[in-house]
């Protein structure tokens, strides 16, 4: 349950402060773009099971492996993409933290 409590809470609180610390002035949209970096869940579709609270999201699912990563960082540094990479750079790190209680 804790587990889940801080999974969820990094996908949804973390777009949030970032939103309302950098992007100020429009802190609202920039937090809607952020989220959207959830959809990368979508790869999900393709594993069997679909869900498996034992697995590690993390070099696994296509869109978690470590070069989708490495381009979600590429494009949180350029300004055009910066809030969406930025949104998946975050969901990254929601599911890396989750991977760390699956170690437990």
């Amino acid at each position: 349950m804790l587990q889940s409590i801080v999974h969820y809470s990094i996908h949804v609180i973390g777009p949030l402060l970032v939103a309302l610390i950098l992007f100020k002035q429009k802190w609202k949209k920039a937090y809607l773009i952020m989220l959207l970096g959830m959809l990368i869940d979508i790869d999900h579709l393709l594993a069997n099971p679909m869900f498996d609270p034992n697995r590690c999201s993390i070099n696994f699912h296509i869109l978690h492996s470590y070069y989708a990563v490495g381009i979600y960082i590429m494009l949180s540094l350029l300004k055009p993409t910066r809030l969406i990479g930025i949104g998946l750079v975050i969901h990254i790190i929601a599911d890396t933290v989750d991977c760390s209680f699956i170690l437990l």
